[in-house]
């Protein structure tokens, strides 16, 4: 009898043994050969980041993102469209547009309208103020929610040949046009309100304000019209369309122009060592110093609300805004980044490049308004731009151009 129970007591602890670790080594088993969650992904981004001469930086981040996920299996789906192309774009059908996309965020508005973005919450929304400066996280905020993952700053500054403008000269546009010719793209949009922004006025109050409306009429509007008209004449003027201020600077006939860090290698390639870049001069309107301010913003990684597996899109528009990724993008690309730890490393800080878009997103720039009312204002404003400089716009008509121009800009329809 006692040598049976001994028995029964061995063959209960044995189960108990085998019980408490098999169950252990099933739970392992069992998440070793978790099935992977199989997905397919569309990724639409611009064509330069997808091209194999600049290295398809998307492409790699992708995989690269694979890679550190085995959980998925992810088949990605590109397609090439630009970031300010989205909200023409996606709005048209989001059900069918990209799951994860590159946007310039002054269309966050349009895309929310169109219920083709995301909130981005959680720890990825953290990520994002936590990585970036305050201003770079409004401008991809509204109403305190955040709609992308920023990698780059975005608006325009000064290049410049060196050796032609000294640094007093090119504190001025005024004063570098007395000396060589400039090219300024006068008939685009995007860069005609930074005169009369110079001069006081306004864009919807503080740019949010959509009920504020803008305000380029009045002494100060017509101020700043006659002085376009001034500038159109201006025989060291150029008006930069169609590329003509990059082919001025290969023929040596034009020493500065105005764009962005996308015309940095061309520009580069063209100046070689006298090759300079700086934030945005001054003008002289009656007799004063105005300082001009170029539309500033970002470009961000949205998520569109109706993909298919949003833990995944999520997670992947985490990862291309990463500080690994933006400094991927940067050495390929030369997209300048904005995550705050690597704009610190002494290799960015000492680029003149990073130097001149900062400066002028710190200093002279405004944050470019996206409320629904800035829709009325970039036809109306190319057109302007075409009639100052084709002399349609006189200094004897500028008080009523000026007029039926700020009534356009703020009236659906009107061009």
């Amino acid at each position: 009898m006692k040598m049976k129970k001994i028995m029964v007591l061995f063959l209960i602890t044995a189960i108990c043994v085998t019980s408490v670790f098999g169950c252990g080594k099933s739970n392992s088993t069992s998440t070793e050969t978790q099935a992977v969650v199989k997905a397919t992904v569309k990724v639409w981004g611009p064509a330069e980041d997808q091209s194999t001469e600049q290295g398809q930086w998307l492409q790699t981040m992708c995989d690269k993102f694979n890679a550190e996920h085995p959980e998925w299996d992810i088949t990605y789906e590109y397609s090439v469209c630009s970031e300010g192309d989205v909200a023409k774009t996606i709005p048209q059908d989001p059900s069918n547009s990209g799951d994860v996309y590159f946007f310039a965020n002054d269309q966050i508005q349009t895309l929310i309208d169109a219920n083709a973005i995301s909130k981005i919450g959680g720890e990825t929304a953290d990520y994002v103020k936590s990585t970036n400066s305050s201003a770079i996280v409004d401008s991809v905020s509204v109403d305190g929610n955040i709609y992308g993952v920023p990698f780059t700053t975005n608006t325009w500054f000064m290049y410049y040949d060196k050796s032609k403008f000294t640094e007093a000269d090119v504190k001025n546009l005024d004063t570098m046009l007395t000396k060589k010719k400039v090219a300024f793209p006068l008939t685009t949009a995007w860069y005609v309100a930074s005169f009369y922004l110079a001069n006081g006025c306004t864009m919807f109050d503080d740019g949010k304000n959509n009920a504020a409306g803008i305000s380029f009429a009045g002494d100060k509007g017509v101020a700043v019209t006659k002085y376009l008209v001034n500038l159109a004449k201006n025989s060291n003027f150029v008006n930069d369309a169609d590329g003509v201020g990059i082919a001025g600077l290969r023929d040596g006939s034009i020493s500065a122009m105005f764009s962005g860090s996308w015309d940095y290698k061309s520009v580069k390639g063209i100046l070689g060592d006298n090759f300079a870049a700086k934030e945005l001069p001054t003008i002289t309107i009656d007799g004063k110093q105005q300082q001009l301010k170029s539309f500033a913003g970002s470009k961000a990684i949205g998520v569109n609300p109706n993909c298919k597996n949003p833990q995944i899109a999520v997670a992947l528009a985490k990862y291309l805004g990463s500080k690994d990724a933006q400094s991927e993008h940067y050495k390929l690309r030369s997209v300048i980044p904005c995550n705050t730890e690597l704009l610190n490393t002494s290799e960015i800080k000492a680029d003149v490049l990073v130097t001149a878009q900062n400066n002028t997103f710190e200093k002279t720039s405004v944050m470019q308004p996206f409320v629904t009312g800035m829709n009325n204002f970039w036809t109306p404003a190319e057109n302007f731009g075409k009639s100052i400089v084709n002399g349609e716009i006189t200094l004897d008509n500028a008080a009523d151009k000026t007029t039926a121009f700020n009534k356009a800009i703020n009236t659906a329809g009107v061009n």
